[in-house]
């Protein structure tokens, strides 16, 4: 039960937080480009590269999963695939890596794609 905990406090905070910055960062740059989404998945980029150079060694499993599945995953999830791509190149899996990052990419543009034809036969 306290798993849960974490997991949901971490997960309304990160919800709240990616709502209130994208917001504001829309607010000053305007609408033309997604200025909000770019500075969020910056700095879920950021944080999860500070946190998980920090998790191996200083942080509680409740913590990190507070931080990683509960605000990070509810902040932004690009944060996790970069540090996911990062973890491989540590390795030295290089392909790895690159397959992680533009598979992803292209396979989320494809589903995209397909989403929006199913939708759009309705």
């Amino acid at each position: 039960m306290q798993k849960w905990i974490f997991l949901l406090a971490g997960g309304m905070a990160g919800t709240a937080g990616r709502y209130l910055l994208g917001g504001a960062v829309h607010r000053v740059f305007g609408t033309g480009f997604p200025y909000g989404t770019l500075a969020v998945n910056v700095l879920g980029c950021l944080v999860i590269g500070f946190l998980g150079t920090l998790a191996e060694q200083r942080l509680t499993q409740e913590t990190r999963l507070f931080w990683f599945a509960g605000l990070l995953g509810a902040f932004t999830t690009f944060s996790a695939l970069i540090y996911e791509s990062w973890q491989l190149i540590q390795k030295g899996d290089l392909a790895l890596a690159g397959v992680n990052l533009f598979g992803s990419l292209a396979a989320g543009l494809a589903a995209l794609w397909l989403g929006h034809l199913a939708a759009s036969a309705l």
